[in-house]
């Protein structure tokens, strides 16, 4: 066994009751992002893997180091990628993209020739984005209409966004993916990963963006709004917070997706539910 093996296996600690609120409270605060009792253990997994890379064996002088000025922020960026990447996949939740292949022949009658614009908000690794992507590629495509359009990709992890950028992803990411647009939109590579054809990958403008930070957000005028998987890490009141500032930036006749469950109740006097109980979604007056 080669030295240091069994150190690195060792567990840490459990944490302190002080620490988790201190944790707790710095993820929240930082990001929105709630930490329940039940994902103690998440947390706990994750902070331990990275101070074991960094030698570090107390959960408090983790904390100094991660709140101690510039060098600071720089590890707190990689660990915050810990924390926040999440597994997904193409097509996650089908009737949303079932909703939006119904949309977007009204909506690009609509537009007259104007860019369409979607937006991917907690895009993780690019998925959701690139299937925005596609899903109006082929709008356009049965439309035999070639005109522009974009897909916006914005999460908080910079990690996360680089593997966007780069649309390289494994057969597993690929499973809801019909085979005609498997071979359309990807390109087999020698390790059999797929990557994202250059003309959709073309489409995707990838960016970070903490969504605590929508206000100062230079986005505005959307067709199109994905917004799933996200909402549910934070405190109600926040939710609503955030799908308010959505709302905003959606155009007229623009198309709001949340994740089924995500918020209950919420009303905004500018949008009107869409009608189909498998989607929680809604379409801004005009």
């Amino acid at each position: 066994m080669q030295p240091g093996v069994v150190w690195a296996l060792k567990p840490l600690a459990d944490m302190s009751e002080a620490e988790f609120h201190d944790w707790r409270g710095l993820l929240e605060d930082r990001t929105g992002v709630v930490i329940s009792e039940q994902r103690r253990a998440f947390l706990q997994a994750n902070l331990s893997a990275r101070m074991r890379e960094l030698g570090v064996d107390d959960y408090a002088s983790y904390y100094q180091q991660v709140t101690d000025g510039p060098r600071g922020a720089v590890e707190w960026s990689t660990l915050l990628d810990r924390l926040t990447v999440q597994e997904t996949c193409f097509f996650r939740h089908r009737a949303s993209f079932d909703l939006l292949a119904r949309y977007l022949p009204e909506r690009l009658a609509q537009l007259d020739d104007q860019p369409l614009a979607l937006w991917s908000v907690g895009c993780s690794s690019g998925e959701e984005a690139y299937s925005l992507a596609i899903s109006a590629a082929e709008a356009l495509r049965a439309n035999g209409d070639d005109a522009p359009f974009g897909v916006t990709a914005t999460d908080i992890s910079l990690s996360a966004l680089n593997k966007a950028r780069a649309g390289v992803y494994g057969s597993r990411r690929l499973e809801a993916l019909e085979p005609e647009l498997r071979r359309r939109y990807f390109e087999v590579q020698a390790d059999e990963r797929f990557k994202v054809v250059p003309s959709l990958a073309a489409r995707l403008c990838c960016a970070r963006l903490n969504v605590l930070d929508l206000a100062k957000a230079p986005l505005s005028g959307m067709d199109v709004i994905f917004c799933q998987n996200l909402l549910i890490y934070f405190r109600r009141w926040r939710r609503r917070e955030i799908l308010n500032r959505l709302a905003e930036r959606l155009a007229p006749g623009g198309l709001l997706v949340i994740g089924v469950g995500e918020v209950v109740g919420w009303q905004h006097p500018e949008l009107e539910p869409v009608a189909d109980e498998r989607v929680l979604a809604f379409t801004r007056k005009g």
